[in-house]
Order: C-alpha cells, then sequence, then structure tokens
C-alpha cells in the first residue's frame, strides 16, 4: 500500500522536488503530498462494484479482469511467440490462460479474445497434433501437456468455434494427449499411475504427481462423457483406484495429496492443493453423467465426498472464501500456485452442470469469494489489478500476476453458471470432429531428441543414408576422442570444444564427507591398459572406469556448486519445476557436456547443459548404477556415458 506523505518534507523526498522554501515552492510540495494522498486513499476504494444478480455487471467486472490478464500475454504480437507467456510463467500456465479465454467466451459470448485462444491453441499443438511442441520437451511433463489437452477439451465441449479445414480439430487433440499419456502408464513402480515428468532426464521423473493422475482422470471422464466410448471411462476407474490404493486420495477424508516418490510407494507428500480437488471433481462429475445403475450410485457418493473435502480451501470468518491453503496463508505461494484458484472455480462451477444436485452447497461459496475477490482489486498502475489473498474484502495484498487475474475472473464468471448452456456431446449438438488413434506417434515416445524431426515420413533409403552416416560419426568421434587423448602432451588447444561426453563418477575411496566432487582436475591420462589415471588436485586418484572422456572447456572448469538450498516444500512438489540446470551432488559429480553428432544434432542445442547423477556412493554393479540413474531421472542413459571409456 502507498504510504500517506504527511509532510512537504516527505512529498519532496518522493517527487523529487525542489526544497520548500517560500510559499511559492511549498505549493507543488503541497500538491504532490495531495496526489499520493489520494493515490492511497484509492486503495481503500473499490474499483468494481460488483453485482452478483445481474448478469450484466458480472460480465462487465469479467471484461475489465480478462482485459488486465491479458495485459500480461505478448504471444500474439510481433516477435511474440503464439501461446507462450513471458519468464518467468511455465508453459502449462499458457494452455491454462488458453483455457480462462474460452470460459470467457462461454459465458459472456465476447468473442474478443477468441483469434488469440485459438492462434494460441493451434500453434503449439507440435508435429503429431498432440500437445508435445519440440521447444517444450526438456521440461515438459504430464500435467503441463494436460492442461492444454483440457483447453482443447472445453472447445469441444462448449462448441468453440471450429478450426479451419486441414487443422488439428479441438476433439482429436483432447483425444491426442489422453492416447499419448495412456501409453505411459506405469505399473512398474507403485504399480501404477503417470510420472510427473514425461523423459528420464527430468527432475522429477522419480516422482507420481496428483495434478498428472487428475489431468489423465478429468479428460478421460470427459472424453468418455462426450464420445460415449467406454474405454476412457475404463481408464477412469483405473486412475480413481490407483489414487485410493496409494492413498493419494485418502479413502476416508478424500484429501487429495501432492505425490509421491518412486522409491517410497506409501509415502505421500502432504500438501493439499486446490487444483487437484477440482479437477477430480469435475472428473467424477463427468463419470456420474456418463454412468448409469449401480456405477452412476458410486460416483454420486464420490462426488459428494470429494465435495465435503473441497470445502478445506474455505477459510475466513464464515468458511466461504476460497485459499490455496498450503502456502497463502504464509506468504509462500509460488508463480504457479498463484493461478490454482482460478482451476477450483472454474470446475466446481462446470461440477454444478452434470452433478446438478451439487449447487445449492457451490453456488454460496462460489458468491462469497466472487464478492471478497472482486474487493481486492485496486492496485497495480491502472488502480485494478486482483490480488492474491481474499480472505481480506477490500485490501489488496500488493500481488499481481497471470494467476491473481485468471483466478479473480474464474471465479466471478462462476457465478452465472446457471445462465450458460450445459457442455454438449457428441449426441447433443457437438460439432467437433474427433480422430480416436490421434497422437499415434508420439505413443511410448522417452526421446526428446526425436521430437525435433518435424520433415516429411522417414524412407528406406533415407534410413540406409542416416546408418552410412551414423557410422561415420561414431567414428569420427571415437577417432577424436583417441586422438585428444593420446596428444594431450601437444598444444593444449587440441582439447579445445570437441563432441566428447563428460562424467566423472563419485570416488569410492574417500573420506564419508566426499560427496563425490572432484574439483580442478586439470589434466588426465588413459593409458592403454592402464588401471590408473594422474592424480587429482587433491592428491587423491580415479579407477578408469571412473572417468568418462572430459573436453579441455570442462577439465578447466571448476564445480563449485553447494548443495541445494532447502526450500520450503520438498524438491519435487508441485512447485519446484524441473530444469536441466538443477544440480543434486549427492554422490556423482556435475558433469557438463557437448551435444554429440550421434545425436544427430545440426548445431548446438542452446549451448551447454548441465547434468547431475544423484544416488549412493556405492554402487554393487554396473546395473545398479544404471537402474539408480534410471530413477533419478537423468537425460543420458548408461550405456551413452559408457561408450567412449
Amino acid at each position: 500500500m502507498i504510504p500517506v506523505i504527511w509532510s512537504c518534507r516527505e512529498a519532496r523526498r518522493t517527487s523529487r522536488s525542489t526544497p520548500c522554501r517560500s510559499m511559492k515552492q511549498k505549493r507543488p510540495c503541497r500538491a504532490a503530498a495531495l496526489a499520493v494522498g489520494l493515490m492511497a486513499a484509492a486503495q481503500f476504494s473499490a474499483a468494481y462494484t460488483l453485482d452478483l444478480g445481474s448478469t450484466d455487471s458480472v460480465k462487465t467486472v469479467a471484461a475489465s479482469m480478462a482485459d488486465d490478464m491479458m495485459s500480461f500475454y505478448h504471444g500474439n504480437e510481433p516477435g511474440g511467440t503464439p501461446g507462450l507467456l513471458p519468464d518467468p510463467y511455465y508453459w502449462w500456465e499458457a494452455g491454462a490462460l488458453m483455457g480462462a479465454l474460452i470460459d470467457y467466451w462461454y459465458y459472456t459470448g465476447d468473442t474478443k479474445w477468441n483469434n488469440v485462444a485459438e492462434q494460441a491453441l493451434l500453434f503449439q499443438v507440435g508435429p503429431n497434433n498432440d500437445y508435445m511442441p519440440p521447444n517444450q520437451t526438456r521440461t515438459e511433463g504430464n500435467d503441463d501437456q494436460g492442461f492444454w489437452g483440457m483447453a482443447a477439451m472445453s472447445a469441444a465441449e462448449n462448441k468453440f468455434r471450429n478450426p479451419p479445414s486441414g487443422k488439428p480439430q479441438w476433439l482429436a487433440l483432447a483425444q491426442a494427449v489422453f492416447n499419448t499419456q495412456a501409453s505411459r502408464w506405469d505399473p512398474e513402480e507403485c504399480g501404477g499411475g503417470l510420472r510427473w515428468q514425461i523423459f528420464t532426464w527430468n527432475n522429477g521423473y522419480d516422482y507420481k504427481n496428483s495434478i498428472s493422475q487428475a489431468c489423465f482422470f478429468n479428460l478421460g471422464a470427459r472424453l468418455a462423457r462426450y464420445t460415449g466410448n467406454q474405454s476412457y471411462a475404463d481408464w477412469a476407474d483405473k486412475t480413481w483406484d490407483w489414487m485410493i490404493s496409494t492413498e493419494l486420495i485418502n479413502p476416508d477424508t478424500y484429501y487429495i495429496f501432492d505425490g509421491i516418490h518412486t522409491t517410497n510407494c506409501r509415502n505421500a507428500t502432504p500438501y493439499q492443493w486446490s487444483y487437484n480437488a477440482g479437477a477430480f471433481l469435475l472428473g467424477a462429475a463427468a463419470m456420474y453423467n456418463f454412468s448409469t445403475g449401480d456405477a452412476q450410485a458410486k460416483w454420486r457418493d464420490r462426488v459428494d465426498h470429494l465435495l465435503n473435502a473441497t470445502m478445506v480451501f474455505f477459510t475466513g470468518e464464515d468458511a466461504n472464501i476460497m485459499t490455496e491453503v498450503a502456502c497463502e496463508p504464509v506468504n509462500l505461494c509460488d508463480l504457479d500456485q498463484q493461478s490454482f484458484k482460478a482451476y477450483l472455480s472454474r470446475w466446481m462451477a462446470a461440477t454444478t452442470k452434470w452433478a446438478p444436485w451439487t449447487y445449492d452447497r457451490i453456488k454460496p461459496v462460489l458468491a462469497a469469494s466472487a464478492k471478497a475477490a472482486a474487493s481486492t482489486c485496486k492496485g497495480g498502475a491502472n488502480g485494478r489489478m486482483c490480488g492474491l489473498k481474499w480472505t481480506e474484502p477490500g485490501k489488496w495484498d500488493g500481488s499481481q500476476g497471470v494467476g491473481q487475474q485468471m483466478a479473480a475472473m474464474e471465479v466471478v464468471l462462476a457465478n452465472i453458471i446457471d445462465h450458460v448452456a450445459a457442455p454438449v456431446t457428441e449426441r447433443s449438438g457437438g460439432i467437433s470432429l474427433g480422430d480416436p488413434g490421434a497422437g499415434g506417434m508420439d505413443v511410448g515416445r522417452t526421446d526428446p531428441f526425436s521430437l525435433d524431426f518435424e520433415g516429411q515420413p522417414i524412407t528406406t533409403s533415407g534410413r540406409a543414408g542416416a546408418a552410412i552416416l551414423t557410422i561415420l560419426a561414431i567414428v569420427g568421434l571415437l577417432a577424436g576422442c583417441s586422438f585428444v587423448l593420446m596428444e594431450e602432451d601437444k598444444d593444449e588447444e587440441r582439447m579445445g570444444p570437441g563432441f566428447c561426453w563428460a562424467m566423472v563418477k563419485g570416488r569410492r575411496c574417500g573420506e564419508p564427507s566426499d560427496w563425490g566432487r572432484i574439483n580442478g582436475i586439470e589434466r588426465f591420462r588413459l593409458g592403454a591398459g592402464s588401471r590408473r589415471v594422474s592424480p587429482v588436485s587433491d592428491g587423491s586418484s580415479l579407477d578408469k572406469d571412473d572417468v568418462v572422456i572430459k573436453t579441455r572447456e570442462e577439465l578447466n572448469t571448476k564445480d563449485t556448486e553447494s548443495e541445494p538450498t532447502r526450500q520450503p516444500f520438498p524438491a519435487r512438489v508441485r512447485g519446484t519445476r524441473p530444469g536441466s540446470t538443477q544440480s543434486d551432488t549427492s554422490s556423482y559429480w556435475s558433469a557438463e557436456y557437448h551435444d554429440s553428432p550421434l545425436a544427430g544434432r545440426d548445431k548446438r542445442r542452446g549451448g551447454e547443459r548441465r547434468l547431475s547423477y544423484p544416488g549412493p556412493a556405492r554402487r554393487s554393479s554396473e546395473a545398479s548404477r544404471k537402474r539408480a540413474m534410471q530413477n533419478q531421472g537423468r537425460a543420458v542413459r548408461w550405456r551413452e556415458t559408457k561408450q567412449y571409456v
């Protein structure tokens, strides 16, 4: 909040005006004080006068909120990339934003943002039309892909205008996302479920989080309802059963916890996030709407229990103001978490269409939350930006962003859910074309590099040529690396940037406090048949098996990273995003590498990337070391790091 400036001296300090040495000079100072005072007073006056009994009032307020929300998006501007929010926002939230624009049109009929939403939803589909674009493969998770898929599903259900002929259609896009995720169902670890991350090299590959299951369950249930295909419902049932079996959904309270690590499938991370509750609530309502007989009664009971559990996210004097309880009261909500209330609002409102008996319980808390949210929208340069905290009505908490605006807009719009038509199905007016086999090119794919190819299908002659080039590349690479090693006594520049992979495994002969770091390596020699290499700077030595070839740049790079700082939340909970620069050196040294010709790269992909291989310092065999690396979800497979030794 801007402080009221009571003295000319304070006004001068703030406005940088000249000293007040005369009455003539005091007038500008007083004017400055008055202006700033009025700005401060504006903090106590509402920017919006919201009348929930008037659809026109709701639409007018939502329109302004949408404008402010889109002020953060520049993907539709010259030089921008459609479907991307600026840093530090992640790709998934842009997909959620497009879902919000579809909601805005659905509730208001205003087509102002339709072109923007359509452009982004089609631009980010990727070469196989399943929301796996190559520019996101380094960090894409199942939940990230799921949010784009659910936006496409909303477009199909609400009869958003179809894409042009020759472009992928909304229903087919949702089916493609579902198909690729169904192929990733992992029964080997924890008896099922989806991993958080799609590719093994990302932090979080060893984590199965509830939001990934929630997106998959939500999408499957809605596809079952829309298409009438029982196979989608079977997957939804399977996902629900797995969530119960792992107690990620508590069978007594129906609270939904964040996730589990594959190393301990029964020890759930205990945080509750509102979007998990909302996604499962809407999915259960869709299953109720799809089912008949005993199955329908079962899903009605589950809807009721989930709704009871969802009330944990409503606090305040009357326990009716939506709150992100895991982070909001302690001011620890990160950029992702600031948007979660938008999805709970969206999905609670939609639930009333498929499970009508819930309306009388849902509408009052959405109404109270909407009033509270709108009353906080008095910040920012325009005096109407919305904050995160709604539990102090009439007070802006000083925060603003895409998430805050989206959440406020969604909860306001949710209050006219009874004035809009129910989502359609293929049998009740649906206009979107589907493709049950969509996403087939990415089904089972685990190699992100292969996603970069967007050309024509590979022919037999092309494969033969590629094989020849690959053989030549391997021979050249091995020869080059051998030459580098044998000629290390010559000009140091011969060790210059090359195509050598790099890794040094943790020492097995160091002190217990040795975490496997090897600092200050300058040179080393691998003699023919030798089992030892030159000493490192601290006097110890390495076995031959402990070394993988490093380039000169890497040899002269001293690893000075410290152990990661402890965060308020455990690593790999939803608030911690994966990244190729995150390091965990608990027993393996962080290694830098340059791209290899074997990867088929025409140029370096963004320069050097950073990898780490955590795991116990002692491993009984190569197989167990390989298993540890796979469990930790790192990029380079063991055979790839081993092949040059």
